[in-house]
């Protein structure tokens, strides 16, 4: 449901997020800056502790969510979107990612 494409710098991650329809990202945070551009599709986000706060996020659009936002995402549609982090997501280099290995 999801497939990711990373490309690394020493201060800064970018990632094409592939995502299908129905596809849920599980709450989590990161002590990292996102930005999110969707290049295709569109996700509904929740953010904050209570999850209160929701946003959906089509082609065209950026969402920033800042470090240590907790945050959930779901692809209403099939999705590309393009993640900017800073600094670069260990977990994801190190595959130690498990919310997202479920």
């Amino acid at each position: 449901m999801l497939d990711r494409r990373l490309i690394t710098g020493e201060r800064m991650m970018l990632a094409h997020v592939y995502l299908k329809k129905g596809c849920i990202v599980p709450k989590h945070s990161h002590l990292n800056e996102q930005l999110t551009y969707i290049l295709e599709g569109a996700l509904r986000f929740w953010l904050g502790d209570d999850q209160t706060d929701e946003v959906i996020v089509r082609a065209g659009e950026v969402l920033h969510i800042p470090g240590n936002v907790p945050h959930k995402a779901e692809a209403l549609e099939d999705t590309l979107d393009v993640d900017i982090f800073s600094p670069p997501r260990e977990d994801w280099l190190s595959k130690t990612d498990d919310y997202l290995r479920k």
